[in-house]
C-alpha cells in the first residue's frame, strides 16, 4: 500500500458505514467512498488517511507569518501543509491546495525522520503544520511532533479550529506548544459560509489552553460580509470571556477563489476592529497583512511603550526584559527564550 495511506486513528464502525472521528463534521462514510475533506476513506470498514506525509508545500518561515507575535519571536519555523479542508469557505487563500482533490497523491512524500532533518538542517527552531487545514494530517503531526521534541523544537498548528476533543488531547500529548485558529466572524456567518458551529471552535480554544497550549487567534476582515460593527465586536466579546490577553489578529483580505470580485481590506476598516477589540478589553491587538501599519507593533497595555517593533514579519526592536515592559513592569504574556511561565 501507498505510504500516504494509513489508517486513521479515530473512528467509530456503524452498521454498514464508518463514522470519523478527526474532526467535527463527523462524516458518515460508506465503503469506498470519501468524506467531506476528500481525504479520508472508507477501505474495507475502516477510515484511511490518504495524504499522511503526501506534503504540498513546505517553506521556511518567520513564526510571525502564522501569524504568532507573542510565541518566540523572531524565530524561524518549517511549515508544511497537504491538500484538502474540512470547512467551505468561498474566499480561501489557498484555494490551490485546499480545494482541489485531485491533486491528492500528487505532492512529494516526506517521511517525519525526513522533515525534522531538514528542519535541523536549515536552523529551524520549531514545525508549523498550516497552508491548508492541518488537522486532516492528524497521524502524520503526531509522528513529527514525536520526533520535533527528541530535536528540542516547538510544534505549531495554523487551524481553523473545528478538531474533535480526542484530536485535541492527543495532538497535546504528541507536542503540541501553539495554535493560531481562525474565528471567522459570527455565529451565522461561519455557519453560512464555512459551514461549521463556531461553538466548536471556541470550545477548543478554552480546552486548548486548559491543556497549555499557547493560543493566538485571527479574523481575515472582508469587506461587506464579517466587517460589521456588530460582527467584529461579536467576536472581540468571545474572545474577551476566555482571556483578556489573548492575542488577536486582524487580517486584510485580499482578493481570491469564489470571492475574486471582493475588493481588499481598506485599512480603516481593520483600524475600526482594533478600537473594537480595545473597547470590548482586548490588550493585544494585531492589524494583519499591512507592512508598516503602527498597529502591527506590540505595545504595553499599561503605559503603551512600544515593546516589539515590527514591520511586516520581521521584528525591528523587542524591548521586553523578562518577559516585563522595562519602563513600567507590567507583566507581558509571551513565549521566549528561555520559556517563560505565567
Amino acid at each position: 500500500m501507498d505510504q500516504r495511506i494509513k489508517e486513521a486513528l479515530f473512528y467509530e464502525k456503524l452498521k454498514d458505514s464508518v463514522k470519523c472521528g478527526t474532526c467535527e463534521k463527523s462524516c458518515i462514510i460508506r465503503k469506498d467512498k470519501i468524506g467531506f475533506c476528500k481525504t479520508r476513506k472508507n477501505i474495507g470498514g475502516k477510515i484511511f488517511t490518504l495524504i499522511y506525509g503526501d506534503i504540498s508545500s513546505m517553506n521556511v518561515d518567520k513564526i510571525e507569518k502564522k501569524p504568532f507575535f507573542h510565541f518566540f519571536p523572531g524565530s524561524n519555523t518549517l511549515t508544511v501543509g497537504s491538500w484538502g479542508c474540512n470547512f467551505t469557505c468561498p474566499w480561501c487563500q489557498n484555494f490551490g491546495i485546499s480545494k482541489m482533490s485531485e491533486n491528492i497523491g500528487k505532492g512529494e512524500y516526506v517521511p517525519p525522520e525526513k522533515l525534522i532533518k531538514l528542519a535541523v538542517k536549515q536552523k529551524c527552531q520549531g514545525i508549523s503544520i498550516s497552508y491548508n487545514e492541518p488537522v486532516l494530517l492528524l497521524e502524520y503531526s503526531l509522528d513529527v511532533f514525536k520526533l520535533a521534541k527528541k530535536e528540542n523544537l516547538y510544534n505549531t498548528y495554523v487551524s481553523n479550529g473545528y478538531m474533535t476533543s480526542d484530536a485535541l488531547k492527543t495532538l497535546v500529548k504528541s507536542g503540541l506548544d501553539a495554535m493560531n485558529i481562525d474565528i471567522k466572524g459570527d455565529k451565522n456567518f461561519v455557519k453560512k459560509y464555512c459551514g461549521a458551529d463556531d461553538e466548536k471552535i471556541l470550545r477548543n480554544v478554552k480546552e486548548a489552553r486548559k491543556l497549555g497550549v499557547w493560543i493566538e487567534l485571527t479574523t481575515l476582515v472582508i469587506p461587506k460580509f464579517n466587517d460589521s460593527v456588530k460582527s467584529l465586536r461579536y467576536v472581540a466579546k468571545r474572545i474577551v470571556d476566555i482571556d483578556k490577553n489573548i492575542p488577536w489578529h486582524v487580517s486584510r483580505f485580499y482578493p481570491a477563489w469564489k470571492f475574486d470580485n471582493v475588493p481588499p481590506t481598506p485599512s480603516e476598516s481593520l483600524e475600526r476592529a482594533y478600537k473594537i477589540g480595545k473597547e470590548e478589553g482586548l490588550k493585544f491587538i494585531y492589524v494583519g497583512n499591512i507592512a508598516g501599519n503602527k498597529l502591527e507593533s506590540t505595545y504595553c497595555p499599561k503605559c503603551n511603550e512600544k515593546l516589539i517593533e515590527r514591520y511586516g514579519f520581521e521584528i525591528l526592536k523587542n524591548k521586553i526584559k523578562n518577559g516585563k515592559c522595562p519602563k513600567c513592569k507590567e507583566k507581558i504574556p509571551i513565549v521566549e527564550y528561555p520559556r517563560i511561565s505565567f
